[in-house]
């Protein structure tokens, strides 16, 4: 109660002096500032005069002297304001009349003080914005997750870490959509509004098109789509944006979510494998400065030949016994329990033989797997969509990248096959009547242009969220996020 009535208290104060600054004839919000470079840019300007702008995030008048720190999103910089530069009426105002928080335009030489800190000494310091309210705690930074959440651009003024990740964010997608052009790819865009679940094994959102009076949901991938494009003749193809998948909460999952989708004619899934790790060393040396990451307390190094772990023999081995033969739920599910693996309340939320596989392989495998792993040679009932093997159709070609206990990466061969295709979705009504709602519809409108023909494609999804997540060692996938949904 009574930090709201500091707070009330502090605001009026505010209020009262923008009254007083018109009062004045000043203009408590200009226009604009012509600077002459960033404050990052005036750190490399010692000796020269310079015009910069930023929020002061520090204040300390000693008389007649003092120093003020302003900031931009590229960094910080301190400066002097005196009595020696400023006339008394332009001192007496910086000194009563600007605060913490407010927006200021500082014109002077940039020099280094005794103690070596590179410093603006001000011949002009101009108002350039009035803040009502003052930076949280003495400016030492957020501490309660939900304030984090909800006023992201507070979290940002006072925390260092929260600007270096959402920066670095930034030059990730940047690079990836560079890489990806210089290597013959095309951004295209795809419908978010869909009117038919694909692309993913997931729960989608949904929602109603007043216009056209039809359900919609939003694309819980966009993996359709961009074949379509193949199937127009775009060689290579890729987007990145959002997707929505309408899920449980936790620390690595969000509902919508920001994913890159790549597929290249004529590849396989090696090929991509080739791709993706010469272009994420490229990646983190460019935007990290390394390819080392620190994940949970482990070193975890990437410009490394990836070890391979064969998905079907690790299960096979685990299990016991032939998984890939078993066509009944309930007889997998005890041939399990009877094993020791599980008891079958575990196995509960298990309500098809793809998502029984997949919860043992997150548990059994994918757990342990600290370093950079190519889990390759999928079980064919986990994704319709992929490319049945030549030697063995119950196994798909497919790969992940595993690190940290964490999918960084999917990719597969692609099925082209029409035939086979509509047969795999038909497959996914069952699983729905029998209560998985994580299943695709058969999309109809896919399926007629794989029926025009398609060429040998492989595809990848990479999660950004999730791999900013990994590379900054981040408590939850939130953090990754400018502003997350709350309740």
């Amino acid at each position: 109660m009574a930090e709201t009535q500091i707070l009330s208290n502090e605001v009026d104060i505010r209020r009262k002096k923008i009254e007083d600054l018109k009062a004045m004839g000043e203009i408590p919000y200009k226009e604009k500032f012509e600077r002459t470079c960033t404050i990052s840019e005036a750190r490399d300007k010692v000796g020269e005069k310079v015009k910069v702008a930023g929020r002061i995030v520090f204040k300390r008048v000693m008389g007649k002297f003092g120093f003020i720190q302003i900031r931009d999103f590229g960094g910080k910089i301190q400066v002097s304001v005196g009595r020696n530069e400023l006339d008394e009426n332009a001192y007496d105002f910086y000194k009563k009349m600007i605060d913490i928080a407010d927006f200021v335009g500082v014109e002077g030489e940039v020099y280094v003080t005794q103690t070596g800190e590179v410093t603006v000494r001000a011949e002009k310091v101009v108002l350039l914005s009035k803040s009502l309210r003052p930076l949280p705690e003495k400016f030492h930074g957020l501490s309660d997750t939900e304030t984090i959440y909800r006023q992201r651009y507070l979290d940002l003024i006072t925390n260092e870490k929260s600007r270096q990740v959402f920066l670095t964010r930034s030059k990730i997608e940047s690079f990836i959509r560079r890489y990806l052009e210089d290597n013959g790819f095309l951004e295209v865009e795809t419908p978010v509004l869909q009117t038919s679940v694909s692309g993913a094994s997931a729960k989608p959102f949904f929602t109603h098109h007043n216009a056209l009076n039809i359900e919609c949901n939003l694309r819980i991938a966009k993996e359709t789509w961009l074949k379509q494009c193949i199937c127009a003749g775009f060689d290579r193809v890729f987007e990145l944006g959002k997707d929505f998948r309408n899920e449980g909460m936790d620390p690595s999952h969000l509902q919508e979510f920001t994913q890159i989708e790549w597929y290249a004619s004529y590849w396989n899934y090696e090929d991509n494998i080739k791709f993706f790790h010469d272009m994420i060393i490229k990646l983190l040396k460019s935007c990290l400065g390394t390819t080392q990451v620190l994940y949970q307390g482990n070193t975890i190094e990437f410009d490394s030949d990836w070890p391979r772990i064969n998905y079907v023999e690790k299960m096979r081995e685990i299990l016991g016994f032939d998984f890939l033969s078993e066509t009944d739920l309930n007889s997998f599910k005890d041939k399990v329990v009877k094993n020791g693996l599980y008891g079958y309340g575990e196995l509960e939320e298990c309500k098809s033989i793809r998502t029984l596989i997949d919860y043992i392989y997150k548990r059994k495998i994918r757990e342990g797997i600290v370093n950079p792993t190519i889990i390759y040679n999928y079980p064919a009932q986990l994704i319709p969509l992929a490319r049945r093997n030549d030697k063995d159709e119950r196994i798909i070609d497919v790969f992940q990248i595993v690190a940290g206990g964490a999918e960084l990466v999917k990719a597969y061969s692609e099925l082209v096959d029409p035939i086979v295709q509509r047969e795999l979705l038909e497959k996914q009504l069952l699983e729905k009547a029998m209560g998985d709602d994580e299943t695709m519809d058969v999309d109809e409108d896919f399926l007629l242009a794989m029926e025009h023909g398609m060429p040998p494609i492989s595809g990848l999804g990479f999660g950004i969220d999730r791999f900013v997540q990994f590379i900054f060692d981040l408590p939850n996938i939130r953090d990754t996020v400018l502003f997350p949904l709350m309740r």
